[in-house]
């Protein structure tokens, strides 16, 4: 398999003057060779594949890899270990995982997490609960950083122009229902460097089918969703079907949830929907204009 691998490459020039005819006591200066492009990227590649590989790593959760493809997306969301990253809404923490320690050693992983003091059912304040003691072990994850989000009512997700990277996986369609994907976009916006990345991944709906306001079934038009990004200001950077699944029509009966790994099936339905596999998603990136 190949993967499409992006860094950023510095390139040092020195030159040494020689004066003739003078005196020096001035010791030679080591010249340190900068690490090149290829050196970079194969330490990048290294550190994101140690991540997905640890030994830590929840077995339940690596079972997932081979159908939501962590490399290739970070990949191509152009995430680096130096970076800070956002992670919204990460629920129980399948790419946190992942982010976490890719990044700990030279970067930043902040997660904008369910806000504690909202109103939240109690399955959510139990997960919530649970990612926090997992993601406060700092020698296996670095100093996460976990900060409430709740939109429309608190955004913030950070000092403005402060992030590289913010990412959102499979949870468009619950600002969709909740009709703050225009807020959660803005907070995107703002807290991004220029030039940084906004990358997307949610339940794609087929383009010729009605969308439902509540997106009730998980599924989302993608051309939506870049319209809305665009109204927000991003800019379209590149589009990838690595998260694709052809086998998904989008029209089962408990919508996204019929299928693994919620397999929600209401009895006397006898469809295999595990054969299916996950749902079929877009996967966009955007930035933010320099």
């Amino acid at each position: 398999m190949q993967f499409k691998l992006t860094s950023t490459a510095v390139i040092i020039l020195a030159s040494t003057l020689a004066l003739s005819g003078c005196e020096s006591d001035s010791q030679p200066v080591s010249q340190t060779s900068p690490m090149s492009m290829a050196e970079q990227t194969d330490q990048s590649m290294s550190a994101l594949m140690a991540a997905v590989t640890h030994p830590n790593r929840p077995e339940n959760h690596k079972a997932r890899d081979g159908q939501r493809n962590p490399i290739e997306t970070l990949q191509f969301f152009g995430v680096e270990p130096g970076m800070t990253v956002i992670e919204l809404s990460p629920g129980g923490g399948w790419y946190s995982e992942i982010l976490a320690r890719y990044v700990k050693e030279e970067g930043q992983f902040v997660a904008a997490h369910w806000d504690m003091s909202a109103d939240l059912s109690e399955g959510y304040r139990r997960v919530r609960g649970q990612y926090d003691e997992r993601f406060g072990d700092t020698e296996s994850f670095g100093e996460v950083t976990i900060i409430p989000f709740n939109p429309p009512e608190r955004v913030n997700l950070g000092p403005s122009g402060s992030a590289d990277v913010v990412l959102s996986f499979r949870n468009i369609h619950s600002w969709q229902r909740s009709d703050t994907l225009p807020a959660v976009f803005g907070a995107a916006y703002d807290v991004l460097k220029s030039g940084g990345v906004f990358g997307v991944v949610g339940h794609r709906l087929p383009e010729d089918r009605e969308q439902d306001p509540q997106a009730r079934s998980g599924y989302v038009k993608q051309s939506h969703v870049i319209e809305l990004a665009e109204t927000a200001g991003f800019v379209l950077d590149g589009q990838s079907e690595v998260n694709a699944n052809a086998a998904d029509t989008a029209d089962h009966p408990n919508g996204v949830w019929n299928l693994p790994p919620s397999l929600r099936v209401a009895e006397g339905d006898s469809k295999d929907y595990a054969s299916i596999g996950e749902s079929d998603r877009f996967t966009l990136r955007f930035k933010k204009p320099n």
